[in-house]
């Protein structure tokens, strides 16, 4: 009988003590919340001998997004890849990409914005999917969109031909 009360003891101790410290625990992980999904486009050509697609590299690019004040590549050298982000606020979003001081191409991608509740402490995030695209050929042959969904785990989204 004195065993059987030991480990009732015994266990209710270990109940309570595991309660004050999962009660004192951190706040939930926020960190997904504060990543943004983005974009990435790689860069590729078409070999005209054998029709198969590679990587491609742009010598310099700029790109900018309408209707902000922002610079999101400011002249990089030697691209083959570049991750963009699509705005909340709207339903599309517009780059422009600059390769000299004179060519330029324009990328408007539609996408949708859904609202999604992460937590009472973490809010709301956002997911996008890209609906459609529009875009000049100055300098940009095509483009294939090969996920339309955005992620923050760097999955490639659209497929740039020059």
């Amino acid at each position: 009988m004195r065993n059987l009360f030991k480990l009732l003891w015994t266990g209710a101790m270990v109940y309570a003590l595991c309660c004050i410290v999962y009660a004192c625990s951190e706040e939930e992980d926020c960190s997904m919340v504060d990543n943004r999904g983005m974009i990435v486009c790689n860069f590729l050509t078409i070999d005209p001998n054998t029709g198969l697609a590679g990587k491609d590299t742009i010598d310099s690019l700029t790109v900018t997004a309408v209707g902000t004040d922002s610079v999101i590549i400011n002249r990089m050298a030697e691209v083959s890849s570049i991750t963009l982000p699509l705005r909340y606020t709207a339903d599309s979003t517009e780059f422009i990409f600059r390769y000299t001081a004179r060519l330029t191409d324009t990328l408007v991608i539609r996408h949708t914005n859904t609202p999604y509740f992460v937590s009472m402490d973490c809010g709301y995030q956002m997911k996008q999917s890209i609906t459609g695209t529009r875009y000049t050929q100055r300098y940009l042959d095509s483009l294939y969109v090969s996920n339309p969904e955005t992620s923050i785990n760097g999955t490639e989204n659209i497929q740039l031909f020059y």
